[in-house]
């Protein structure tokens, strides 16, 4: 019998192949976070709330089963259900997903038609390029070769007219071609071209069927990028550009470069970084979290160093790190992106950066370090509680072992971290204990080896000590006998560090002096602009660069305030 869907009918035989093409954990993977348990995959079920993973998922038998609520079924099944589909629009669904091309005995149906209408777009866009100028000027600009043109599709929609036109030459009704996100409706109902004068780039799903495009202006319209609209083929919360070319290498290289435009994944795989995707015009949200899983890789976020880079790498890290994923932020300085350095050939440079990045969760501690200053107690104590809400969201695990680093940059005693830990108490120590532990230990180091003193003495002033001055100022005149000196060295819960922890501490120390520096550097008035642009230009492209780098830089003898 046959399935008769809006006088649409599929054979079933188109169906049965469908299912042998596809597999229930891939397919379920796209939508949810499995996780490997024995023969079947787990994960909490989308059907009902629950804490403890009871949706079971078993590659074998190509079926789901959940034993808290008792759903199950197979591949189309699930589509139908976490969608809100027909049967019919399930299947539908699933061969747009993995490009199947279905059979049917008259007409066809929505995604089918969907389908065309971008393949013959995609067509026509790729033709025009060759015929435009400009667009071939702008592409060769930046160093994007002829054989990259071709692997990923690129084209241009001239004139919105010349679209309208082109549609009617192919008798594609207007609804139709909104459905697929290539015209819009306006309010009188008239429709129009969504994209108009822009280098267009095919976006595709996962499993490599066309879902939408990218456009990039060649004028000055004030949206530079624009993608389709949100459709039943064109979910930019779900896909990742350039993900249907990279997934090989993801898979086998255990690794996966997010960055945060077309270009910079073009030319990220035509210099041989092949695990680049990018995403859509927004942020990772939750639903990209499945798809980043796929393979296990670790994540690279390759984003811009200014404002918006930082807050976007932020977001991410935070998304990322509470799912277990393994992974780093690299932020490119002088406002140069992926895409640049490759164009200048810097490929060697490009490889150490992507190489050297910061590990997710000390990316976010040292953001929210960053975001306050900690020589002012009542920031300090924002910053602890904001550092330890996201800690919790760590595994236990993991969050132990984190705990001394967050309390080494944040200037403040490990114990405060202690689950359950009463607020109010949390106060009293910020205001009972106003001695940083670090600075204690950095000086009970100094007391115990001698030898570190002199090295210390050229690279740290006595004010970058904050609290904790008055203790080294006395160890610098010799003065052991100094009551506060006296007290470091017979307080047990003070141990001296190892001289490879000590010279990592210091210097953590001397970067949360030059931020605090920074930040009042930025808020003073008083200062002549001269003196204060300089050392804000110092700070910010010499001090804390070569800190971050691993060196221990000179206090300068002139930087007053």
């Amino acid at each position: 019998m046959k399935i008769d869907y809006n006088h649409v009918m599929i054979d079933p035989s188109s169906i049965e192949a469908l299912k042998q093409s596809i597999d229930i954990v891939d397919v379920i993977g796209n939508y949810l976070e499995l996780k490997k348990a024995g023969a079947n995959y787990k994960c909490n079920c989308p059907f009902h709330g629950e804490k403890t993973p009871s949706f079971n998922v078993n590659p074998q038998r190509q079926i789901y089963h959940c034993f808290g609520c008792g759903v199950g079924g197979d591949a189309i099944k699930f589509v139908m259900e976490y969608e809100k589909l027909s049967y019919p629009e399930a299947i539908e669904k699933l061969a747009a997903m993995y490009n199947f091309s279905l059979r049917y005995t008259q007409g066809s149906g929505q995604y089918s038609e969907a389908k065309r209408v971008l393949e013959l777009m995609q067509q026509w866009y790729s033709a025009n390029l060759d015929r435009e100028p400009q667009a071939m000027e702008y592409l060769r600009s930046r160093g994007i070769t002829q054989s990259s043109i071709e692997d990923f599709g690129i084209g241009y929609v001239p004139d919105g007219s010349q679209v309208m036109a082109f549609l009617r030459s192919r008798s594609i009704p207007l609804p139709q071609a909104a459905e697929a996100g290539i015209v819009a409706q306006g309010e009188r109902g008239e429709f129009y071209a969504r994209l108009n004068r822009r280098v267009t780039f095919p976006i595709y799903s996962p499993a490599g069927a066309l879902a939408g495009f990218g456009g990039r202006t060649l004028g000055d319209h004030p949206a530079k990028y624009i993608n389709s609209p949100q459709t039943r083929l064109f979910n930019k919360s779900r896909l990742l550009y350039g993900y249907h070319r990279a997934k090989e290498s993801i898979y086998r290289r255990k690794e996966l470069i997010v960055c945060e435009g077309y270009l910079d994944v073009i030319l990220l795989h035509q210099a041989g970084f092949t695990t680049a995707v990018a995403t859509l015009g927004t942020a990772l949200t939750a639903e990209h979290l499945p798809l980043l899983k796929k393979g296990e890789p670790r994540i690279t976020l390759a984003y811009d160093g200014d404002s918006a880079g930082i807050a976007a790498a932020l977001k991410a890290a935070r998304l990322l790190a509470p799912h277990g994923f393994e992974g780093s932020v690299v932020l490119f300085p002088g406002g140069q992106d992926p895409a640049d350095m490759v164009q200048q050939g810097d490929l060697e440079g490009l490889k150490r950066l992507l190489k050297g990045g910061t590990p997710l969760i000390p990316f976010v501690l040292e953001k929210i370090a960053e975001a306050h200053d900690l020589g002012d107690p009542r920031q300090k104590e924002k910053a602890f509680a904001e550092a330890k809400s996201f800690l919790e969201t760590l595994s236990p695990i993991v969050r132990e072992a984190t705990i001394p680093q967050a309390a080494t940059l944040l200037g403040v005693p490990a114990a405060l971290f202690a689950p359950g830990r009463n607020l109010s108490r949390t106060r009293e120590e910020f205001s009972r204990h106003k001695e940083d532990p670090a600075w204690q230990a950095i000086l009970r180091t100094l007391l115990e080896n001698e030898r570190l003193v002199d090295e210390v003495l050229d690279l740290v002033a006595p004010e970058m000590a904050g609290e904790s001055r008055e203790a080294f100022e006395a160890l610098i005149r010799g003065d052991r006998e100094h009551p506060l000196l006296l007290r470091i060295a017979i307080d047990d819960r003070i141990q001296p560090l190892e001289e490879e922890a000590f010279w990592k501490t210091l210097r953590a120390q001397m970067e949360s002096y030059y931020r605090r520096r920074l930040q009042l550097l930025t808020r003073d008035a008083s200062l002549p602009y001269a003196k204060k642009s300089y050392w804000i230009r110092k700070i910010k492209t010499d001090i804390l660069p070569r800190l971050k780098k691993g060196e221990l830089v000179p206090y300068a003898s002139d930087f007053t305030l």
